[in-house]
């Protein structure tokens, strides 16, 4: 009993604050919305992509060892592509305006499980720089680990390009809009409960009964100024009617 008397006030309570939560979902929509559209900067990625593969002689079989080799390789490289010593020679080829973290912070790689291909991304709110950014780190990559690591075993297999109508990364306005949907609904509903836990007046006949746990012996009733003023007017004109007969 209990618990559909709890369900029944829940109900209420959301019915009753409606208004107020549909009001806030409605702004939290609004404002991520604005916020993707107008506020947050386009974010555009390019990408290329590098094969890790040990150069062979004709007498060197081409086996399983070496493969599992170049797949230990790829963990380092993706170290050294991010490190100073690769990106102070971008920064200075490409004549950028960006410390060395900062250009890191533009890069990230993506390889599958026993892979030997690498690809390497940048992100830029320009697509041209970002593509020019992804073709100058692999491309000085490539020379610098001759020099490196001793081993000539990087080849470039897909430089970076800049497509017709490139499209943004990020912002992605449907998901922020869709999170503001459901932050905005549950800060409404919160709020809505939070403002029917704080009202503590008494409204009717029930909330006396479960505030003082008295039971209720009689209740006045809102009558409306026009009910008042009906009987009062009926006798009235009844007075009138008699006095003309008369």
């Amino acid at each position: 009993m209990e618990e559909s008397i709890s369900l029944k006030e829940l109900m209420q309570t959301l019915k009753k604050r409606m208004s107020l939560i549909i009001l806030i979902t409605v702004a939290a929509v609004i404002i991520s919305g604005a916020v993707s559209f107008f506020v947050m900067t386009p974010i555009y990625q390019s990408s290329t992509q590098i094969l890790v593969n040990q150069s062979q002689s004709d007498e060197m079989a081409y086996n399983t060892n070496t493969i599992q080799t170049n797949l230990q390789l790829i963990n380092t490289y993706k170290e050294i592509i991010k490190s100073p010593v690769i990106l102070e020679d971008v920064i200075k080829e490409l004549d950028l305006d960006l410390s060395t973290g900062a250009l890191a912070s533009k890069i990230s790689f993506r390889s599958a499980n026993d892979s030997q291909i690498v690809t390497v991304s940048v992100q830029d709110p320009n697509p041209n720089q970002a593509a020019t950014l992804a073709n100058k780190v692999v491309e000085v990559f490539q020379t610098k680990v001759v020099t490196l690591m001793n081993v000539d075993n990087v080849n470039i297999i897909a430089k970076a390009e800049v497509g017709e109508n490139p499209s943004p990364v990020k912002p992605q306005p449907v998901l922020n809009i869709a999170i503001g949907f459901v932050v905005g609904l549950m800060l409404g509903v919160g709020l809505a409960f939070l403002l029917e836990y704080l009202d503590n007046t008494i409204k009717n006949e029930q909330d006396v009964e479960r505030l003082l746990e008295l039971p209720v012996l009689g209740a006045i009733a809102q009558i409306e100024d026009q009910e008042l003023e009906r009987p009062v007017r009926s006798e009235r004109n009844a007075r009138l009617r008699g006095e003309t007969i008369g």
